[in-house]
């Protein structure tokens, strides 16, 4: 059910949906019927299902057996279920102090993703940036935190690019549309724009990496779209998830209407933007008049 990418979080999310699935699709109960026979809240179930809280030994046995579970279908789950409980840190666990709630939960998804699809307007990709680039947009992103706080940030960046991209058997196969204005943008001064950009060209060539590029003279494709990212995994048994960008922080999708509308609107962006091709042209136009 899981695979060599499965993450903690990911084995919970992945346990939860099949619960949710034994209580929906194959015995009809609801919420409130499957809470009134354990003895406990109806939002305990619900964040077991959702992936958020463990399930405990005692619960795992008597959903189990109001399920009607098959003995080797129960073997599969029970195996499943003690990767749950599988307390084993992950890389960023020493950065816990300053990574919020909702970014330890999208780390979580990345690392367990095989692809992703991500479009941004203003700022480049966070896998793409370099650590000078990382470390102002990340000072503005985050100016009401220490010097300390804001360098263990942007090293957690760094480490993702590490885990997902650069060094690792298994690269996120990465599937980026930006706008020509993020090129334009400069941030941290003319020298990391310079660095950025070259970085940006030869990280575009990696065989895990299309990027692609809306041009200014498709401005009203772009224009009034916020950033937004879609997870996709190799496990069939683990939706997509899609995570939106905001002024009031990071927004998590998993609503299956929802993900059509933003694989169409992905689609629909990498349509109206150049290919790889030409798009690096543009960076490299981008970087020459810079001089």
């Amino acid at each position: 059910m899981t695979n060599g990418n499965s993450t903690l979080l990911m084995s919970r999310v992945t346990f939860g949906r099949t619960l949710r699935r034994l209580r929906t699709k194959v015995n009809h109960f609801t919420l409130a019927e499957v809470a009134a026979t354990l003895a406990c809240d109806v939002s305990l179930i619900s964040r077991i299902e959702n992936g958020k809280r463990v399930c405990s030994q005692p619960h795992f046995a008597m959903l189990m057996d109001l399920y009607a579970v098959p003995a080797g279908q129960r073997d599969e789950l029970a195996e499943l279920h003690a990767t749950t409980r599988d307390w084993r840190q992950p890389w960023w666990f020493p950065y816990s102090e300053v990574i919020s709630a909702q970014y330890e939960r999208f780390l979580g998804f990345e690392a367990a993703a095989s692809t992703v699809c991500e479009y941004q307007v203003g700022i480049l990709p966070g896998l793409l940036q370099t650590e000078a680039y990382a470390q102002a947009v990340t000072g503005v992103g985050f100016n009401s935190l220490g010097p300390d706080q804001i360098e263990a940030l942007v090293e957690v960046r760094g480490l993702r690019q590490r885990h997902r991209l650069l060094d690792t058997e298994s690269p996120l196969e990465c599937h980026y549309v930006i706008t020509q204005a993020a090129l334009d943008f400069q941030v941290g001064g003319e020298r990391t724009h310079q660095g950025q950009l070259a970085h940006l060209l030869e990280i575009s060539t990696h065989e895990s990496v299309d990027l692609r590029v809306i041009p200014y003279t498709k401005g009203e494709q772009a224009a009034q779209i916020a950033a937004f990212r879609i997870l996709q995994f190799s496990d069939e048994d683990v939706p997509d998830v899609a995570f939106g960008e905001s002024v009031a922080g990071s927004l998590t999708m998993d609503d299956p209407r929802d993900l059509r509308r933003l694989h169409r609107l992905f689609r629909s962006l990498a349509d109206a933007a150049y290919s790889p091709d030409e798009s690096r042209d543009i960076i490299a136009h981008t970087k020459d008049k810079g001089k």
